[in-house]
């Protein structure tokens, strides 16, 4: 399988050497970086070419990494059931770049570029109908964002006397984020069963 996905990859390369900066095949996928500006036109290539035969996206999905200048990584996985196998593109972002939307190649790719969006705030241009798809309209943040707060910054709740649901502020009535890391056991003030065994061993 490796060697097939070895050859798969030069050739990918070979033909189109203008979209692909780096490939690598490993634990049995093949995974490749793909620029920016080529990513509609190399989409459409790998459906197309003889070799590919990449007709059906699966998903897309993105992976957050502050650290770096180009912050996002907007992950692609397609299937060639003529060939039976699959890549992985990877396309680095920056939080302010625009990706080229793939829903021209791919409509199913639609409400995929939406939720990267809605959880990442990664803008895809040419996109139809680009809006949230997970959260609500009213949402503020992206939560799959690595500085995205766990608590949220809003909860929404039903309130009985208005007769509706209210947006509100997150209000932590508990010291939430007090953690003193002691285990369950330590410092405890009673004596478990078998303990009196260890003073025993000790004396």
């Amino acid at each position: 399988m490796s060697e097939a996905l070895e050859e798969l990859g030069t050739h990918i390369e070979a033909k189109r050497p203008d979209c692909v900066l780096s490939w690598t095949v490993a634990h049995g996928e093949l995974t490749m970086e793909v620029t920016q500006a080529s990513i509609t036109s190399f989409v459409d290539f790998l459906r197309s070419d003889r070799n590919c035969r990449f007709s059906t996206l699966i998903d897309i999905t993105a992976v957050d990494h502050p650290e770096r200048e180009a912050r996002f990584d907007v992950v692609y996985h397609f299937l060639s059931m003529y060939q039976n196998q699959r890549v992985r593109l990877k396309v680095a972002v920056r939080e302010d770049d625009m990706l080229p939307s793939i829903i021209e190649v791919h409509p199913s790719a639609n409400w995929f570029e939406r939720e990267v969006f809605d959880m990442f705030g990664i803008l895809f241009t040419g996109h139809p109908d680009l809006r949230r798809i997970l959260t609500d309209y009213g949402f503020r943040g992206h939560p799959l964002r690595k500085d995205f707060p766990t608590t949220g910054y809003t909860e929404v709740r039903y309130d009985e006397a208005q007769k509706r649901v209210v947006y509100e502020p997150v209000s932590l009535v508990q010291e939430y984020r007090q953690f003193d890391f002691m285990s369950p056991w330590e410092g405890a003030e009673y004596v478990l069963p078998g303990d009196e065994k260890t003073d025993e061993k000790a004396g």
